[in-house]
């Protein structure tokens, strides 16, 4: 593809509206009737997130897909990890992110942004023991976002933590490998509208009285 074809790319946004009349007074119930009409037509990973963090001795930020996994009272995004991963080191240090999904098929945009805390030994081992064993072999065998040395050294780590647990299960969960939740302080809405005049409505968290402030931004 030419640079004229990929900046001739473009497609015009007409299928729904988003508009103050329609949305509900809190961010995340407002998210999860977006999730919950991302689900209901059949788009491809719906709980697909881009997780951004930031290496604050750099200040270089970085991402990652990753998948949304909770929506835990109502107000913060649950995700898992490894702890020893670059987002673990680099949440560990600086305890913000930002979220965001992107559902074209509905022609929608979420964006979060808020601080991050750990998910209790509770809820992380309880979720990692509901996954399938294969998983949660991987989650043992895995030194996430550290070198190695070939595929092959991978698949034997594999097979030794195999071999480790045989007969065992659920798996113990690795003390390396556990859940966050994201607490926002700001979500923005977009929907996709006809001539790049697109709606914004961005949440943003009144800690005072811990209500939501809605405003309209221009696209």
């Amino acid at each position: 593809m030419t640079d004229a074809e990929l900046a001739a790319l473009r497609q015009s946004y007409t299928q729904r509206t988003l508009l103050e009349a329609d949305v509900l007074p809190a961010a995340v119930p407002q998210f999860r009737q977006w999730l919950d009409e991302a689900v209901a037509a059949r788009l491809p990973e719906p709980a697909a997130l881009t997780l951004a963090t930031v290496n604050p001795a750099t200040g270089q930020p970085s991402q990652r897909v990753v998948l949304l996994k909770g929506l835990p009272d109502e107000a913060g995004f649950l995700f898992f990890t490894n702890y020893d991963s670059q987002k673990g080191h680099e949440l560990a240090a600086q305890p913000r992110a930002a979220l965001n999904f992107f559902w074209p098929g509905l022609e929608r945009q979420v964006r979060v942004e808020g601080v991050v805390e750990k998910a209790s030994d509770e809820v992380s081992t309880t979720y990692f023991q509901s996954r399938p064993r294969s998983s949660q072999v991987g989650a043992w065998a895995s030194p996430q976002s550290q070198p190695i040395a070939s595929r092959e050294a991978l698949e034997s780590r594999e097979h030794a933590v195999e071999a480790e647990f045989a007969g065992r299960s659920p798996l113990p969960r690795p003390p390396h490998w556990g859940g966050y939740v994201l607490r926002p302080t700001r979500v923005e809405f977009w929907q996709g509208r006809p001539s790049r005049l697109h709606d914004r409505l961005v949440y943003e968290l009144e800690p005072e009285t811990n209500t939501w402030k809605i405003t309209r931004l221009a696209p």
